[in-house]
């Protein structure tokens, strides 16, 4: 999907790197990753190794997790940019690379603020994927819970439910309960393509 996309936007793919394949970039200007949490951490020394900045969007680990030396690392919400001793950005991370879903933590962010005059409302997140995806809960969801302990909050990774079910793109439910009624905001994924667009936008932006 990120090939196709990519394509679209009229940039060239000169590589492509599956498990066990070599880990050579071919003079690439950006890579994208989206691989596994035992492996993410690798394959972005792997391309800094070859002067390549990356967008990674593979989430059960942090790049906090990296050894940086020098390098600056710059955290806002959702994003991780690492950049090197010149102030070139050499890695975008985030949660998720939607541009719905990152219009959502706004929204989420906002919902909660707005929460703080009406403490009768107990906040919950649900989150349901399909059955291959493997770190739970999802990275999005831990996202959505971290913007509301930043706002006070008491929600833990432990307390989201998680659900895997299907092909389920992906489905974030953020709840906010009370004795006299609920209020529910939610994002839905149609598919995977909200999520490659988001990461070849990224890119582009590396490239600049």
């Amino acid at each position: 999907m990120i090939e196709e996309i990519a394509l679209e936007r009229g940039h060239e793919i000169v590589a492509r790197i599956d498990a066990g394949d070599a880990f050579a970039l071919n003079g690439a200007e950006v890579a994208i990753e989206f691989t596994t949490p035992a492996t993410a951490k690798e394959n972005i020394l792997r391309a800094w190794a070859q002067n390549v900045p990356v967008v990674c969007g593979t989430t059960g680990w942090k790049p906090e997790e990296l050894e940086i030396g020098d390098w600056k690392m710059e955290s806002e919400g959702s994003q991780v940019v690492i950049k090197n001793e010149q102030g070139k950005p050499m890695l975008i991370w985030k949660s998720n690379f939607s541009v719905g879903v990152n219009i959502f933590f706004d929204l989420n962010k906002a919902l909660a603020s707005a929460m703080k005059a009406q403490p009768q409302y107990t906040p919950s997140i649900t989150e349901t994927h399909h059955i291959h995806k493997l770190d739970k809960p999802s990275g999005t969801a831990k996202t959505l819970a971290e913007e509301l302990r930043v706002m006070g909050y008491g929600l833990q990774d432990s307390e989201i439910e998680s659900i895997r079910e299907g092909e389920v793109p992906g489905t974030h439910v953020v709840t906010w309960d009370s004795e006299e009624d609920t209020i529910v905001i939610t994002h839905i994924a149609k598919g995977r393509r909200g999520f490659a667009l988001g990461a070849v936008l990224a890119a582009e932006a590396l490239k600049q």
